[in-house]
């Protein structure tokens, strides 16, 4: 029991660190890989503040503790 406490508590610890928001250029980046995997011929990302989401469905990511989210938009 003496040793599970210690060990509950490193838990705890690292699963801050794991759910700790995500700066949006790193988040968008990552996107920007996956979509340029799938050949993705022209597109647009644009990282824009809660309230300026008019079209959800264009959603990609959320970053920055929930504060942005990135929207992508495919150019044809």
């Amino acid at each position: 029991m003496q040793r599970m406490i210690p060990a509950l508590a490193l838990l705890m610890l690292a699963g801050g660190v794991l759910a700790a928001p995500k700066p949006c250029e790193e988040l968008k980046q990552e996107i920007e890989v996956k979509i340029q995997a799938n050949n993705v011929p022209s597109y647009t990302l644009e990282i824009v503040a809660n309230d300026d989401v008019q079209d959800q469905s264009m959603v990609v990511g959320s970053c920055d503790g929930g504060t942005r989210k990135i929207i992508y938009q495919r150019n044809d």
